[in-house]
């Protein structure tokens, strides 16, 4: 009796054990047209979250038949670093840097993100390349890959917790150009009012991934690749960014 008892309460740790291999919680933040809360605060959970990329990763998860739950926070720092640290969680949309390489498991491309220099449209700025920015005072965003992108060259950038504080910069002349995607910048600066905005330099095109802790089981990083491989085959991916 005793080890029927044993046998039973062992199938149902490893039945559990097994459930919660299977199971992810993603995170994210406003990153409009990517990834955002319906509501436009800085916190949402699972359908409140919505965009392209908020969009594929439910579809795959739902074909790999993982139970994914999508929550947005803010800053990117913190959802991040929890990322880095907590088994059983994943971060999206996240530029796959040659830095961050080996510190996650990766699932994607997802989408791609246009990297850009905006000035107002405007501006009489014009820039030959990248070296002719650093006579200008640019704004970036705190701990994003774009910004990263201009440290890393050299440049200075200003950064802000929030993008949208860039646009009112930029708008009030605080800076002059200010380092965003393409999509997104646009995006956000049409929120904050701001409509008329110009690329004076193209940084670089990055596709954007799932970043998963590094302690998620390969077999289940594989089943969510396989489950977006085929929905891209079906044309799924194309009609969801269609959508936005």
């Amino acid at each position: 009796m005793f080890l029927l008892r044993f046998v039973t309460i062992l199938t149902l740790f490893c039945g559990l054990s097994l459930a919660r291999a299977e199971s992810l919680v993603l995170l994210t933040e406003n990153l409009p047209p990517f990834n955002m809360s319906v509501s436009g605060n800085n916190f949402a959970r699972d359908d409140n979250v919505t965009g392209i990329s908020a969009d594929i990763l439910r579809a795959a998860c739902a074909r790999a038949e993982v139970d994914c739950q999508l929550i947005l926070r803010f800053p990117w720092q913190r959802v991040y670093q929890q990322t880095l640290s907590d088994a059983g969680y994943g971060l999206f949309s996240t530029a796959r840097t040659a830095e961050r390489e080996k510190l996650f498991k990766w699932v994607g491309p997802i989408a791609s993100n246009e990297w850009v220099l905006f000035a107002k449209g405007d501006s009489a700025i014009q820039l030959g390349s990248l070296e002719d920015a650093r006579r200008y005072r640019i704004g970036g965003y705190k701990g994003d890959a774009k910004t990263q992108f201009l440290l890393d060259r050299g440049l200075e950038v200003q950064t802000a917790l929030r993008d949208s504080e860039n646009v009112k910069k930029l708008e009030k002349g605080q800076i002059d150009l200010w380092v965003t995607s393409n999509q997104a910048g646009r995006f956000v600066a049409r929120q904050e009012g701001l409509e008329n905005l110009k690329v004076v330099q193209n940084l670089h095109t990055a596709d954007l991934y799932l970043a998963l802790n590094l302690q998620t089981p390969d077999e289940l990083v594989q089943k969510l690749q396989s489950a977006l491989d085929s929905l891209r085959a079906e044309g799924a991916l194309k009609s969801i960014e269609a959508r936005y």
